[in-house]
């Protein structure tokens, strides 16, 4: 029986150079970017038989990257890079606004707030698809869960941040996406 990482480890190996590239100028260093493809190959021969792959193997590599970058630079406490740094030191005068930043700390505050109102599972899917850009089939397999319950766990917890910061909320998602939610 062959296992399923085999033919993700074929294309993986015949598209190494390609995904090296696009990790490189997605993440801004081919050092993270060979990093994230060791750690890709390790986690593809881990995979078991019973893993699915998306119908899109070629996307599923990317992402499985993608997301590995990502759990890297968490894990690294997320060192700014060099464009980051840059673009902090050159901040308009306007934008540091006293009154801004003061509203700014008031509403991170509250959305903190209702984060911690949140289940585990909640703030994770939340987290992982709206700062890491995680797709929620990527949520689904990692929670075990059905894609429909990410999304209706993804609905409840903007819909809960929303409330606590006195926003609308438009889902951006789903059946009713464009809709306020």
């Amino acid at each position: 029986m062959e296992s399923t990482s085999l033919p993700l480890l074929r294309l993986f190996m015949e598209r190494r150079q390609e995904l090296r590239r696009r990790l490189k100028l997605r993440l801004g260093s081919e050092e993270l970017a060979n990093d994230a493809l060791q750690e890709t190959y390790l986690r593809i021969k881990r995979m078991g038989h019973h893993s699915e792959v998306s119908s899109n193997p070629a996307g599923y590599l990317f992402r499985m990257a993608i997301n590995v970058a990502a759990d890297q630079r968490q894990a690294e406490g997320r060192y700014l890079t060099g464009s980051e740094v840059e673009e902090l030191l050159n901040v308009g005068a306007d934008t540091l606004d006293p009154a801004r930043v003061v509203h700014a700390r008031l509403e991170v505050e509250a959305l903190e707030l209702a984060m911690q109102e949140l289940t585990p599972r909640q703030r994770a899917i939340l987290i992982a698809a709206r700062v890491d850009d995680v797709s929620q089939e990527d949520l689904a397999r990692r929670f075990a869960i059905s894609v429909r319950m990410v999304g209706k766990e993804l609905k409840k917890a903007l819909e809960h941040c929303g409330r606590r910061l006195d926003r609308k909320v438009t889902q951006r998602f789903g059946p009713g996406a464009g809709k306020e939610s």
